[in-house]
């Protein structure tokens, strides 16, 4: 194997296994007290994980680039909409939801692949062409963020601290981890493709 399939499959099992804590958090059903937001953010972790697991893995995955494009779309949509209704009131987790299913929406439609042979099926694990200028900052800027929010994320599960708005600190440190893991994932990607 070469590394860099060495390192695809590595990321690969890294965010198949994050798909088993957000799915523990969605069969708990302990929503009651932290509310629709939290529930439909772990919901939006889950999808975003298994869209991570099928852009790195060098397999590829059974949906077709034009799906991913329109269930993310979708996501983003859902979710900014919820952190503008819900911005006074807490819902910051939703504005980030939203900005992470827009860069993945950009991956999946600017991001070289890595095969054409592939056709339609989002793989991307591979080497590409470079990217455009503005790609490449607008990649830049958006690696920044999500570096910053793991951190933060980090520091946050490191502290025990709790999130402003939320109500309860169930599932609160997985929920913060799975965000580190999936922030560095996010950088590392458009950092891939912003060179």
């Amino acid at each position: 194997m070469s590394g860099p399939l060495i390192v695809a499959w590595t990321l690969t099992a890294v965010f198949a296994a994050l798909v088993l804590p957000c799915v523990l958090r969605l069969v708990r059903l302990d929503y009651g007290r932290q509310g629709a937001a939290v529930r439909n953010g772990d919901l939006a972790e889950l999808l975003l994980v298994v869209a991570m697991v099928a852009m790195l893995s060098p397999v590829g995955g059974p949906i077709p680039a034009a799906g991913w494009q329109a269930v993310l779309a979708l996501t983003a949509g859902w979710f900014a909409v919820s952190w503008w209704k819900g911005r006074r009131s807490g819902h910051a987790a939703c504005g980030h939801h939203a900005v992470s299913a827009v860069a993945m929406l950009f991956m999946v439609t600017f991001m070289p692949h890595s095969e054409v042979s592939h056709g339609p099926w989002l793989v991307m694990s591979g080497p590409g062409g470079g990217s455009a200028l503005w790609l490449s900052l607008l990649f830049g800027a958006v690696a920044g963020y999500f570096a910053v929010d793991a951190v933060r994320a980090g520091v946050l599960a490191a502290r025990g601290t709790r999130d402003p708005g939320t109500r309860g600190e169930s599932g609160q440190v997985s929920r913060r981890v799975c965000r580190v893991i999936m922030g560095a994932g996010m950088g590392y990607m458009l950092v891939g493709a912003a060179l």
